[in-house]
């Protein structure tokens, strides 16, 4: 039997990888969550719920309402109107649950002050602008034989965007505290997938389940890149300052973008071409996914299962189950 060329197992292989990780029928709700620190954000119909293991062993739980109306209005719950509040919750609940994680792990008496998360959050912000905007918009121009200004030079200011952000998950891969965010990471997507394929929510059934989720924000991040090559082109004839800042105030515009299509193939997710087309958004989570521990898929059950709760505690305590 012949030996099958190297190039043509990866591509069986990520395409098997699509297959399983997509072949469940989506939700009538989009349940989503983000991994924190020793724990799971989950972001259910009308609540959000975080779940962090204490240096104890135990599983902390916090619970509250959505209440804004970027949550609670009709209105945002349109197309491309969502894409931007899909935005501005990664972000609002990303803080909220870093900060309470971090004061898991540090105890109730431990203090962080508002400004400085907030602080770190700009921070935050701004290097992630110079990673992905600004240095791609740089690199391409010195990469563009010829004038900075110019389509093509925006058309290679893309492909190195999408070169930076996986150089950057392969790097930080390799720091132990974030391989463990990895981990909880992919607790969280096995979790969600074994509740939208209506499977029992315990530690056996979601270990069964695939770490990669068609809905992830990495997948998310990689449609990122490719929809802003397109946005971003007719720009290239523009002084490189003004592209800069035209870049940076388009942002939510592709974010909107990406997240359209993003559901779009959510909703082709069991044809062929739905499948090919989420194979690199889902080949570029093994980088930002890792198998977790059981005690790792506890912690997240317990969020997803506070998130689908009508439950109104606000923070409780429990073993490990």
């Amino acid at each position: 039997m012949p030996i099958m060329p190297r190039a043509q197992r990866c591509r069986d292989l990520l395409l098997t990888v699509a297959v399983n990780a997509v072949s469940a029928p989506p939700s009538t709700f989009f349940y989503g969550g983000q991994a924190v620190i020793e724990g799971v954000l989950m972001r259910g119909r009308d609540r959000y719920a975080i779940a962090a293991r204490r240096p104890n062993g135990e599983i902390a739980v916090c619970t509250d309402v959505l209440r804004s109306r970027v949550y609670t209005a009709s209105i945002w719950r349109r197309p491309f109107l969502r894409g931007v509040a899909g935005l501005y919750e990664t972000i609002h609940l990303g803080m909220r649950a870093l900060q309470w994680s971090a004061l898991v792990q540090l105890g109730q008496d431990a203090e962080i002050g508002e400004g400085a998360l907030r602080g770190a959050m700009i921070a935050s912000l701004v290097f992630a602008l110079a990673l992905f905007i600004g240095a791609p918009l740089l690199l391409g121009g010195l990469l563009h034989h010829g004038s900075s200004q110019s389509i093509g030079a925006v058309l290679i200011e893309g492909v190195i965007r999408a070169g930076v952000l996986i150089v950057y998950l392969l790097l930080i891969s390799l720091i132990p505290n974030v391989r463990r965010l990895f981990q909880y990471h992919g607790a969280e997507h096995m979790a969600i997938n074994a509740l939208e394929s209506g499977d029992a929510i315990d530690v056996a059934h979601v270990r069964a389940r695939s770490r990669l989720h068609p809905r992830c924000g990495t997948g998310f991040l990689v449609v990122v890149a490719l929809v802003s090559i397109g946005v971003f082109a007719p720009l290239g004839l523009l002084p490189t300052a003004v592209r800069l800042v035209c870049q940076i105030v388009l942002v939510p515009f592709v974010a909107a973008v990406s997240y359209e299509i993003i559901r779009a193939l959510v909703r082709i997710r069991n044809t062929l071409p739905g499948r090919i087309a989420l194979a690199p958004v889902l080949g570029t989570q093994l980088l930002s996914t890792r198998r977790p521990e059981d005690a790792q898929i506890e912690v997240a059950i317990a969020a997803l299962d506070a998130a689908r709760s009508g439950d109104t505690v606000v923070f409780e305590a429990s073993g490990t189950r």
